[in-house]
């Protein structure tokens, strides 16, 4: 008898630990996505000074481009450039293609680009380390193959429910001059909202064959927090 309830008692608590486990997940992104839904408010108005280092490894050619970026509404980015230093080609058949790249995918319908379930699958991988803490690890995989989707990685912070990072290639190439877009995209915590702090890409162009671009973000500048998004329960 006594076995019989030990074994009964054992079953029970897996099966309670195996739904927790499951549900998790599940939590953690529901988290997420609620966290970066309740952010947007403050990136409409955002400026950063943007500094963009594109190399053509093959053809020995380089360039840099400092500009300020402007988010003026969700879907639509500018860009006023400041200097430019390098190679001319760098600039028109790499950088300037890049970036108007960039202003198409953003275009598209945010709820058809972002990071929710309803555009991904999302596998739990754990825990990883990032700056001395643990932060959760995700493998996430398209639901289409929509140009602004990617399939890679997502790290999410569990202090904030934000993103801290993003890596893997663009599930479909948002130019007919790009074949391929693999990328690494760190991100900083700014007055509490999450901007990205360098992305590092390597972009299979057409007609100049590989090209790197590092882009570093710098002296972010949010909209203030205005009373509408206060009474909506915004940041």
């Amino acid at each position: 008898m006594r076995a019989f309830l030990y074994t009964a008692f054992f079953a029970i608590a897996c099966s309670a630990f195996g739904q927790e486990s499951e549900s998790q997940p599940a939590a953690i992104i529901g988290d997420f996505v609620a966290a970066s839904e309740a952010q947007q408010n403050r990136l409409v108005g955002a400026s950063m000074e943007v500094e963009i280092d594109a190399e053509l490894p093959k053809l020995h050619r380089s360039g840099k481009l400092t500009a300020l970026r402007h988010i003026a509404s969700i879907g639509r980015v500018t860009y006023d450039l400041l200097q430019f230093e390098g190679d001319n080609r760098i600039k028109k058949d790499v950088i300037a293609r890049y970036l108007t790249a960039e202003s198409e995918a953003l275009k598209a319908d945010p709820s058809q680009v972002a990071l929710t379930p309803a555009n991904y699958k999302f596998k739990f991988k754990g825990l990883v380390q990032r700056d001395g803490r643990n932060v959760y690890a995700f493998k996430v995989s398209p639901r289409k193959k929509r140009p602004g989707l990617y399939d890679g990685e997502l790290w999410v912070d569990p202090r904030t429910n934000l993103p801290v990072r993003e890596a893997g290639k663009l599930a479909k190439s948002p130019s007919i001059f790009i074949s391929k877009i693999e990328f690494v995209r760190e991100y900083q915590l700014v007055d509490g909202v999450a901007v990205p702090k360098r992305i590092d890409s390597l972009v299979h162009t057409r007609l100049v064959g590989k090209a790197k671009l590092s882009i570093a973000f710098n002296s972010v500048s949010l909209a203030p927090i205005s009373l509408a998004a206060l009474a909506g329960g915004g940041l």
